[in-house]
């Protein structure tokens, strides 16, 4: 079962910011997971939306996602995207394919 790592981030500082994307990158090759989304001016569809970048990134299980999200390398850079955005992020069950109805 697939899962699914959604930021929905309001960039306050690009300098800043900017040290977090020159790096992620390269820490995030380590642990399987995959870029399906990044936006930085997605459609609105409905209500109000206050972000300036959407990220969605697939792992194929829940431990190589917590492997990524609690890996020293992870971390030493997590604290310029805290520091330069306003984030709310989840992590997303996807649907089991191979369950029965």
């Amino acid at each position: 079962m697939s899962y699914y790592f959604i930021a929905q981030i309001r960039i306050t500082d690009p300098e800043e910011y900017k040290k977090y994307v020159d790096k992620a990158a390269g820490v995030f090759k380590k642990y399987n997971g995959k870029y399906l989304v990044v936006d930085d001016k997605p459609e609105i569809l409905e209500g109000k939306w206050e972000y300036s970048r959407t990220v969605v990134i697939k792992f194929k299980t829940k431990k190589e996602f917590m492997a990524w999200y609690n890996s020293k390398e992870y971390q030493e850079i997590l604290k310029h995207r805290l520091g330069a955005s306003h984030c709310d992020t989840i992590l997303a069950k996807g649907l089991n394919k191979n369950k029965k109805k």
